[in-house]
């Protein structure tokens, strides 16, 4: 198996299954049905969308049996000028309580639906202008299609359409969709019940970047991304925070352009964040990092110092691996050290490879004088070095050494 295959391995055990991915859009499907059917939100509702790590294609599956999870923003009428956060999130409270009783809990910025299939994590935000609510309403914005289901043909603009809805579409309107200019997505503003204020948030930027990160990257990123988190999630068990958007909005910044394949993307990004975060650990303070289309909104604003001190000191360790991974000639050795960093999803160096390297060291061994053969073992010279029968695992026999 090739390095790459290794690697396209790795990343579809990591992957959301389908099945995962058809829970997470029934759960939004049901939830959009039944808002717009109930008598006192119905009027409201401007639209429901998919957003976070589902729609940017940088979500892993759940490990020990949790559920996966999916964020749904609920763009709303509701005017923030006129009500409070609490006010807000109340006037939600007796749509939840009649479709999901026992299964919500109301969160600070949200409120969280725990299904026996799927977690829900409803993000109600304000009204917007009349210009951004008819924009709101748009296939692009309501698709559920990730970014890597439409393989970056994704563009938020009036004209978009999923594939499967252009059947009527032309070359040349085709052509006049990917010029067409997009549309500068407005900051919807969420109700913050613990700050009691309303704050604002750009999902849509967030998607956008992504989307052009990945075409920066060969499309590379998505995939970094999804591979840090996994070993976030699967080796830093002790650490609480931080997880999920705050570590892939550092890897965004930390990962360059260019790069040729996921695990240069992986080593550069973690030696990145090393460099780039070095007087932070120093002075052991945590870092600003500022939301993609929200200047002033920090994404690390609720992690600890304590936290970004343990997150960095992990990610130091986990960049001398990739880096030995990186650099290793020897296949048994490069797949050891990825299996080191990303756990048991990562694929083992094959018998077949881990024999033949195992038979060139002892060739090696045997030419330079290093070693000499053990009495009762045959030994075959040939062109391409020494072999032993195949009737005999003499490839681990230590005699031969």
């Amino acid at each position: 198996m090739s390095r790459k295959s290794s690697f396209n391995e790795f990343l579809a055990n990591i992957r959301l299954t389908k099945s995962q991915r058809d829970d997470l859009i029934m759960g939004h499907k049901t939830l959009t049905r039944r808002l717009n059917n109930d008598e006192e939100l119905s009027s409201v509702i401007v639209s429901t969308f998919l957003q976070g790590s589902y729609r940017r294609a940088t979500a892993v599956k759940p490990k020990n049996n949790k559920r996966a999870d999916v964020d749904i923003i609920v763009v709303t009428t509701l005017n923030k000028d006129e009500l409070t956060p609490e006010e807000a999130i109340n006037k939600f409270e007796p749509f939840v309580k009649k479709y999901y009783d026992g299964k919500y809990k109301i969160n600070g910025r949200s409120i969280g639906i725990k299904l026996s299939y799927v977690d829900l994590d409803i993000v109600i935000t304000s009204a917007p202008s009349e210009a951004a609510q008819k924009e709101l309403r748009a296939e692009s914005v309501t698709t559920e299609f990730s970014l890597e289901d439409l393989n970056n043909d994704w563009r938020l603009v009036n004209s978009w359409a999923e594939p499967n809805h252009r059947s009527y579409w032309s070359s040349l309107f085709e052509q006049s969709v990917r010029n067409a200019v997009e549309w500068k997505s407005e900051p919807l503003w969420i109700p913050d019940r613990d700050a009691k204020c309303w704050v604002q948030t750009n999902p849509l930027e967030q998607i956008r970047w992504t989307r052009d990160k990945n075409k920066n990257t060969n499309t590379h990123f998505i995939n970094v991304v999804k591979a840090i988190k996994w070993w976030r999630t699967s080796k830093l068990t002790d650490l609480k925070y931080p997880k999920g958007y705050p570590i892939e909005h550092m890897v965004g910044d930390c990962c360059p352009d260019n790069i040729t394949s996921v695990e240069e993307g992986i080593v550069k990004t973690l030696e990145g964040i090393v460099t780039i975060y070095s007087i932070d650990r120093i002075l052991e303070r945590t870092p600003i990092l500022w939301d993609r289309g929200v200047d002033d909104h920090n994404v690390w604003k609720r992690v600890d110092p304590e936290d970004f001190v343990a997150f960095y000191d992990y990610v130091k360790d986990a960049a001398k691996t990739a880096r030995k991974a990186f650099d290793s000639v020897k296949e048994t050795d490069w797949h050891d050290n990825w299996r080191k960093l990303f756990g048991s999803e990562f694929p083992p160096v094959s018998e077949e490879q881990a024999r033949a390297e195992s038979l060139a060291d002892k060739s090696n061994a045997l030419r330079s004088g290093q070693a000499k053969v053990g009495q009762n073992v045959n030994i075959v010279f040939g062109g391409s070095g020494v072999s032993v029968p195949k009737e005999r695992n003499h490839y681990d026999d230590k005699s031969l050494l």
